[in-house]
Order: structure tokens, then sequence, then C-alpha cells
């Protein structure tokens, strides 16, 4: 799959122990803090109290925030690698609100349960449909305004459908809870959840790892790509299918929950020598902490209710995003970094 270069091991290692770290650490806190102990006789017991509180509470949403992050952070590495832009991300593409507005259709409308596949497969359609827009739309050789444009566009179109389905939804208490999803959380979820994502986020990850080589060749520029074998048309097709496949699928479980797809990548971009390839695995690594830490903070912040975790996912992504710009607009200058 070309994620995995032997230079870097110390990092893949290093941030998978901090992905365990921070897994055990999922189990332990929340409402009722358990010591380590007792999640570990919970987890392989499954007695008691603490049996449920684990196995059947904390666990699924613990897992399940370890693989939406991993896939957020894949897809935007994915993104950036086949558009040549350190900005691509899922939701600056329209990938996820496209997502949300399909999936928010099939639940407002009573067409399938919320447990149901047609939920996940609603979702990865109309992300496949707004990423295949994008492409289409902005073309072969879109510079990085017209890219944005095209994207900003899409991504409207996809909230003002959203809005139109809560208006016109026939159940006001279903457009309540479908408004509330949207901002993204992973409360109350189960293994039920976990075994319809699953499938998907994985086939996501097969087709995504496996485009790795081409996203270094592309650093040459399509042409100089296309001399060396890559197929730029199926390259490009597969980044559309991987990320509709998990970005539909998690958003169809958890909501939208933004910019773990932009930051996840550029924080360990520098350590693989900005090779688009080898920065697949670091990236999916460093996607799944940050979305466990997020998931962690929402647990451990005060409030009546539990804060939403894309608000949290917001707060964190927007300062970095605009700490991006100010870089870039430094080197446009010719400023130093």
């Amino acid at each position: 799959m070309n994620w995995f270069n032997r230079q870097d091991v110390t990092l893949n290692a290093a941030l998978a122990m901090l992905v365990i770290i921070l897994f055990g650490l999922s189990l332990m806190v929340g409402p009722a803090n358990l010591s380590l102990d007792r999640v570990i006789d919970g987890l392989f017991r499954g007695e008691g109290i603490s049996g449920i509180i684990v196995r059947d509470i904390r666990l699924p949403r613990t897992i399940l925030a370890l693989l939406i992050g991993a896939t957020f952070g894949l897809s935007g590495a994915a993104l950036q690698g086949l558009l040549r832009n350190p900005l691509a991300e899922p939701a600056l593409f329209g990938a996820p609100q496209a997502a949300a507005a399909a999936a928010a259709l099939v639940i407002a409308f009573g067409l399938a349960g919320a447990t149901s596949y047609a939920v996940p497969l609603a979702g990865i359609a109309g992300a496949m449909l707004a990423i295949g827009a994008l492409l289409a739309i902005a073309g072969r050789r879109a510079s990085l305004t017209v890219t944005m444009l095209a994207g900003l566009a899409l991504a409207s179109f996809a909230g003002a459908a959203v809005a139109l389905i809560l208006n016109l939804a026939p159940n006001p208490y279903v457009a309540m809870e479908v408004a509330f999803w949207l901002l993204g959380s992973l409360q109350d979820r189960s293994s039920d959840h976990l075994l319809i994502a699953f499938p998907f986020l994985l086939s996501s990850w097969v087709i995504l790892g496996r485009s790795a080589g081409a996203f270094r060749a592309l650093t040459l520029g399509e042409d100089a790509a296309a001399s060396l074998g890559v197929n730029i048309d199926r390259t490009r097709r597969a980044v559309v299918l991987g990320v509709a496949f998990g970005v539909g699928a998690a958003v169809a479980i958890c909501g939208s929950i933004g910019f773990v797809g932009l930051v996840a990548p550029h924080l360990v971009r520098r350590l693989v020598g900005y090779d688009p390839a080898r920065l697949m695995l670091p990236a999916a690594l460093t996607g799944a902490a940050l979305l466990l830490v997020a998931d962690i903070a929402v647990r451990l912040l005060p409030g009546v209710v539990e804060i939403k975790l894309g608000v949290v996912t917001a707060l964190i992504g927007v300062p970095f995003f605009v700490a991006m710009i100010f870089s870039e607009r430094r080197m446009l200058e010719g400023s130093p970094s």
C-alpha cells in the first residue's frame, strides 16, 4: 500500500503508542471515572457496572473515534496528494456537508432507521457526488482559487439542502434530532453503529492506501506522473470513491466533524519530508489521536449536556486554519516563515 517507509519506523511507532494510550484513557474517563484495574476487569470479565460502562458504552464509542479520526486524517492526506494542495480537506470541498444532507434526508423522512445500512449508503452517495462534482467543475488543472471556490459553492449548496430538509421534515421532533446530530457526536453510539461503519471505513483505507504511490508521482505534475505510468483518471476516481466511502460512512454515524482531515496531515508533513506517500499512515494515526483527544475533552468539559464533538474539533481547527492562511500569506509576501 506504500503507506510505510522504514525511515518512519520511529514516527509511526510513537504515534501508534500515543493512540493506544489515548484509547485506554478514553475507556477510563467520563461521568463515572474508572481506574485502570476496573477498566481491565470490565473489559475482559464484563461483569457488573464496570462491564456495562466499559464494554457496552465506552468501547464502541472509543473504537469509532479511533476509526473515524483515522479515516478523516487519511482522506485529508489523500485529497492533498491528489490535488497537490496543502489546504485540501473533505470539509472544504463539500463532502461531509453533502454526506450529511443525504443521510439527513433518509432519517428525516423516515426512509430508513438510524441503524440501517441505508444511512451510510446515502452518506457515501452524497460524498461521492460532492467530490465528483468538484473534480468536474474545477477541472484537471484548476488553480487553488478555482478549486476553493468550487468547493465553497458545493458546501453552501449542501448546507442549504440540509436546511431545506429540516424545514420540510414531516416530524418536527425528528427534525430537531437530526439538527443536533449534524453538530457531530459519538454519544450513545453502540456496537451496531460500529458494525455498520467498519466495512465502509476499511474499504476506504484500502482504496486510498493503494493510491499512495501515485501521489508521490503527482508531485512532479500530471504530465510527468503519466509518463511514469500513473493512470491519472483512475487515481482520481479511486480517491473520489475512497474518500466518499470513508467520509460518507463517518458522517452518517457521527454527524459533521470538521478540520481533522486538514490538521492531521499538517502536523506530521514535515516529519516525513513532505512525501505524500509516506504521509498516509502518520496522518491516519494523527487523525485517530486528534479525535480521541476531542472525544475525551467533550466528556471532561463541564456542562448540563455533553458538548458536541464537532464544536470541539472546530474550536481546534479554525485557529489552526487561520494560522495556515497567515503562513501562506507570509510566503507569498516573501517574508521568512
